[in-house]
Order: structure tokens, then C-alpha cells, then sequence
């Protein structure tokens, strides 16, 4: 290695160190919460039935269980006169764009903002897309909405059939994309959305993997594929959808995301709560809350520092990353046994 090229090297390895160095020494700020819904075309009424109930059930979720303000959820719908208390408006293309727009003005920089799609999809000559009532949104007017949120972390879900590719045309840094199927060739309508919105509304236990109280994209991710693996097996069925999950930027889902390894490290935490809603979850037991809060502030900056990967020599990555998992590690250890003893009590 030339004299000049060991010197580009010191230069990024140095300035990588130093903005890690910030991120992690700087207070976490009180990140803010945007959940936006869109279900699109429903096909026939059984179906669009269904559509709306996992909608509704995630709104209500979202203002009761994690506490966002109603002026931070937005639902639109193919027919809003179907619930004019929860529907905002008609799920048109024009819609979905000025609410992405609307958030993104409402967003400081770090706020999360949840994008959630119910409903069919298509992907016919490379041009995978949302079906909407008029005009559709293609994976790449979406990957040009998004461009509105660059300073925000985004969580983009897409449970339509034929989702796949929407993951490599969104991927990107501070992004987790999630979709039902793993390519456009999978069309028959997923049943991954509704278990996916039954683990993010509470609804039952399980999801809550880590039992620390909050259900995480990689969580509510991780039961929903179990669940539908469970529900083809009891049909007798073959399963023909398989869900992905991209957290890392490298535009490649996982079927099997591995936050050690690959994709899941930034979707572990994202939450959709807000904070006084957080604060308010944690633990009684102040050592157990005191340990959750460091867990959390582990899993951050494992997001911060894999946010980072590109800019960084490999060697120096690695020797960064190494310590904040063995932490992150013996921190889940602690809290697992501390939680032994209470249920021994």
C-alpha cells in the first residue's frame, strides 16, 4: 500500500472513530414516532375486510398501546367511508405521497417513521408496485418518496403479494425494509400481514421475545414468519410466501435475519412507541428497568456503528463491533437471570 493510500485510510479510520465517538458519548434524544397505514385495493369484500381490521387493530395500537398522538397516525383507505373515525382519507396515490411529505416536514432529524402497506401487489416486466384505487405507487416512486426522509430512520413494510423486490429498490442506510414475500413471482395474497400487526398490537405474548416488554420490528418480523410457516403446515399446504427483512443497506433481505451477522441489528430497535409511552413500560423493579435501559442504549449504538460500516476500514469495524456485542451479550444475560428469580420468587 502506496504512502497516499495508507494516508486515505488513517484519514477515514479517524474520522469514523471520531463521529462513532460522538454518537456514542451523546445523549439519547427523545425520538418521535410517525406511523403511517395505506391499505390499498382490497379485491372482494372478504378480503378488504380483513384489510381493514389488521389497519384498524395496528391505529389502535398505535394511539393505546404505544401512546403516539392521533396527529402522528395517519390511516388512508380505498373506501374511507368505511370508518371515517380512524380514515383520514382515500388511499390515492396523490394521498400517500402529500402524508409521506406532511411527516417528513413534521420529523426532526432521528424521528422514526413507520410506512406500513396493506393490501395486493403486483410486479409485471420489472416494475414491482402497490395496487391503489387510480394510479399505482411502483417500489420506485416510494424509493423517491423516501428521499423525503433522509434524516429520519424509517421502518417501510410492505405485506402485499408480490413485495419482494420493493427491498433492493428502498434499501439504505438508517432503513428497514420488511416484506411479505421474497420475490414478485409469489402472487397469491399473503397472510403474513396480519400476523404481523397481531405481534405489534400485543396480542399475544409470544412476540415479546426478549420479554422486556416492547415488541420490535425484528420481534413482530420474526413471529409473523413462524405464524405463517404454522398456518400452511396445518392446511397441508406448501408455503408460498416467505418474508424478508433488510436492515443493513446492502439492498439483500434476509429470510433468516441474524443481527450478529447481517440484517436485524437496526430493526431489533425499532420500536413504535413514543417516549413518555416508553418510560412508562419499563420495568417496576428498578434494577431490571436500570439493566433494560442499558440493554437499549447497546442496541443503539450497535445501529449507530453499522450505520457507519461503509465509511470505516473493515479491521477497525470489526474491532468496534466486537466489545458492544460481548456487552450486549452479558447484558441480555444479566436481565434473563435477574427475571429467573423474580418468577422463582
Amino acid at each position: 500500500m502506496g504512502v497516499a493510500a495508507e494516508a486515505g485510510v488513517g484519514v477515514r479510520r479517524a474520522l469514523a472513530a471520531g463521529v462513532l465517538a460522538i454518537l456514542l458519548a451523546a445523549p439519547a434524544a427523545a425520538q418521535e414516532s410517525r406511523l403511517l397505514v395505506v391499505v390499498g385495493l382490497g379485491g372482494d369484500p372478504e378480503m378488504a375486510a380483513a384489510f381493514h381490521e389488521w389497519a384498524a387493530t395496528l391505529v389502535d395500537a398505535a394511539r393505546t398501546k404505544y401512546g403516539l398522538p392521533a396527529s402522528s397516525v395517519v390511516y388512508l383507505d380505498e373506501k374511507p367511508e368505511r370508518d371515517p373515525a380512524r380514515i383520514a382519507g382515500a388511499s390515492t396515490r396523490e394521498n400517500v405521497e402529500a402524508a409521506v411529505k406532511r411527516m417528513a416536514a413534521a420529523s426532526a432529524p432521528g424521528d422514526r417513521v413507520f410506512i406500513v402497506l396493506i393490501g395486493h401487489g403486483s410486479d409485471n416486466e420489472g416494475q414491482p408496485r402497490f395496487n391503489l384505487p387510480g394510479p399505482d405507487l411502483t417500489a420506485a416512486d416510494f424509493a423517491r418518496l423516501l428521499d423525503e426522509l433522509k434524516a429520519q430512520a424509517v421502518v417501510f413494510v410492505n405485506t402485499a403479494s408480490a413485495s419482494g423486490a420493493f427491498v433492493e429498490a428502498l434499501s439504505g442506510r438508517d432503513r428497514t425494509i420488511v416484506t411479505a414475500t421474497a420475490t414478485g413471482g409469489e402472487r397469491n395474497a399473503p397472510r403474513f400481514g396480519g400476523f404481523f400487526v397481531e405481534a405489534l398490537a400485543g396480542a399475544d405474548a409470544a412476540a415479546d421475545l426478549d420479554k422486556d416488554g416492547r415488541i420490535s420490528i425484528l420481534e413482530a418480523f420474526e413471529y409473523a414468519k413462524r405464524k405463517v410457516a404454522e398456518a400452511y403446515q396445518k392446511a397441508g399446504n406448501l408455503l408460498a410466501e416467505h418474508a424478508m427483512l433488510d436492515d443493513n443497506g446492502d439492498g439483500k433481505g434476509s429470510l433468516e435475519p441474524d443481527p450478529l451477522a447481517g440484517d436485524g441489528a437496526l430493526a431489533r430497535t425499532m420500536v413504535l412507541t413514543a417516549p413518555a409511552a416508553a418510560a412508562a413500560a419499563a420495568p417496576a423493579n428498578p434494577v431490571l428497568a436500570a439493566l433494560y435501559a442499558e440493554q437499549h442504549a447497546l442496541e443503539d449504538r450497535i445501529a449507530k456503528l453499522r450505520a457507519l460500516k461503509g465509511s470505516m476500514p473493515d479491521d477497525e469495524y470489526e474491532r468496534q463491533l466486537e466489545p458492544l456485542l460481548v456487552d450486549l451479550a452479558r447484558k441480555t444475560r444479566e436481565i434473563r437471570e435477574l427475571e429467573k428469580k423474580k418468577g422463582a420468587a
